[in-house]
């Protein structure tokens, strides 16, 4: 496997600034924007919030819990995590190639598995379960012949 080191580190550095400091620097920002430019022009809410500080710790109190619901909803209450999921399997080989390994690894498991106990009673096998084991074979091989390198 040839790595293309240019590519990893962008992809770390795109991971970093999305994932860190573009959420930090945002977050900052949205606070600092909406103290200074509304909140100070409103003497009601500047009677409840008197200081950026207190500002900050408010709406860090009520936000942080606010968008860990959020995130929760997203991935276990509705359908959105689930079609960036199956997007991210239709679109990454890796992946695709995982689930067709996975699929036919489970049919010769149970293959396997219904096979062993006659093996070890040293009883023979019918024609139709070698022709299971044949047909079993030879799709392994197939998948094993048309894979391709990423």
């Amino acid at each position: 496997m040839t790595k293309n080191y240019f590519f990893r580190a962008w992809y770390y550095f795109r991971m970093g600034w999305s994932t860190y400091f573009a959420f930090i620097f945002a977050a900052i920002n949205t606070l600092t924007v909406t103290y200074f430019l509304a909140i100070e022009n409103y003497p009601q809410l500047l009677e409840i919030f008197p200081t950026f500080l207190q500002y900050v710790i408010i709406i860090s109190g009520m936000g942080i819990p606010i968008l860990v619901g959020a995130g929760y909803f997203h991935y276990k209450k509705t359908s959105a995590f689930k079609a960036e999921a199956d997007i991210n399997i239709e679109a990454n080989p890796h992946w695709r190639r995982m689930l067709t390994n996975t699929d036919l690894l489970l049919s010769s498991y149970i293959n396997l598995i219904e096979l062993i106990p006659k093996i070890t009673n040293q009883e023979k096998l019918s024609e139709d379960e070698l022709e299971q084991l044949r047909t079993l074979k030879e799709s392994l091989q197939n998948q094993i012949d048309k894979r391709t390198q990423f």
